[in-house]
Parts: structure tokens; sequence; C-alpha cells
């Protein structure tokens, strides 16, 4: 009698699309809103705090969940830190607003926030070293999340507060202008199939 092999199983391939277009849009659409505040051009955070969940929060870490199915340690650590650095940021405006009362609200202390700030200013000066071997656009745009960080930092501990305040704001703008570009290069040149928008080469520094 001949014995009967088991069947080998079959693999399934699934494709993942690049998530890093919906990911940049959000940080785009975020840090347009709320560069708009800094730039004294709006006024308040009680109309950024939606975008910053949404396209802040929810967009990132929509990216950061699916970059981790395409085995993308830095995407997902990028997206995923930056997601929960709004949602962070988002409910704390929210206490500083006294949505979860008035004695959250008068016990708040900036200077939290500042450390807060300080330990993304490290993060981002490590994640900068990463991006430089991804292009060059996902460079500009953690080079200039630098400067936001910074700026951040010192205001928030009263180091030359406008200056300081200035420099994120600018900052601020300019990442959203930077992750516009990314994101319609990620969109763009996929669908095209060919180089559409340039995002320039690896650094090739420190990654063959």
């Amino acid at each position: 009698m001949n014995e009967v092999k088991p069947a080998k199983p079959e693999t399934v391939s699934v494709t993942a699309a690049d998530p890093s277009a919906i990911g940049l849009f959000g940080l785009a659409m975020v840090t347009l809103v709320a560069s708009s505040q800094k730039l004294e051009w709006t006024n308040g955070v009680s109309g950024i705090i939606p975008w910053a969940i949404f396209l802040g929060a929810c967009a990132q870490l929509f990216a950061c969940i699916n970059d981790s199915k395409r085995n993308n340690t830095f995407g997902t650590t990028a997206f995923g830190a930056y997601a929960f650095f709004w949602l962070g940021v988002a409910f704390t405006w929210m206490i500083k607003l006294g949505v979860f009362g008035a004695a959250m609200a008068s016990a708040y202390d900036p200077k939290q926030l500042g450390f807060a700030f300080l330990g993304y200013l490290i993060f981002t000066v490590y994640m900068t070293i990463g991006a430089m071997e991804a292009n060059k656009v996902l460079f500009v745009i953690f080079f200039l999340i630098i400067f936001l960080f910074l700026g951040l930092t010192l205001n928030a501990f009263g180091i030359a507060e406008h200056a300081s305040h200035r420099m994120a704001a600018i900052a601020e703008f300019l990442i959203a202008i930077a992750s516009f570009y990314g994101s319609a290069a990620s969109v763009l040149n996929t669908h095209f199939g060919r180089v559409f928008l340039p995002v320039g080469k690896p650094f090739g520094i420190f990654k063959k």
C-alpha cells in the first residue's frame, strides 16, 4: 500500500500598500493647522485638537501598524511615536482648557510638557540619522522636526521665549510643506510607476 504524503500547505503572498503617503499626509495636516496658531494666523488650540487626534494621531498610527506588517522598523517607530505624541499633546491641551475639570487644569505644570518635548527632541535626533538612509525629503522633514522640538523645549522652560516660539512656528509650517510634498511623491510615484516627484537618493554614509 502506497504511503499517502500530506499535501504541502499553500503559500499565500499578500502585498501591502506603502502607508507612508497617508502617514505623511496626517503629519502635514496637523502641523499646518497647529502652525497657524503659533504664527498667530489663528487663535487658541480648541480647533486644533480634532486634527491632532484624527490626523496627527490616527492617520500616523494607521501608517505605523501597516509599516509593521511590512517589517519596516523605521517607519513603524517613526509614525507610531509621533502618533502618540499628538495624542499626548491633544490631551494636554484639553487639560489646560478644563475638559477634565478645574482641579487638573489648576495643577498643570508646563515644564512637564517641556520634558516630553526634550524626550522627543532626543528621539528625533537619532531618527534623523536613520532618515539619511531613506531619502532626502524624509531627511528634511526630520531635520525640521529637530528645530520644532528644540523651539518647543526652550519655550516650555522659559528660555528665549519669543525667539524659541518663533523658531518652532516656522519649523512646524515648513514641516507641513515638506510633508505634503513627501505624501504627494509617495502617492504619485507609485500610481504612475515612475519618478513623478523626486525624493532624492539616500546619503549612503551609514548604509551601503
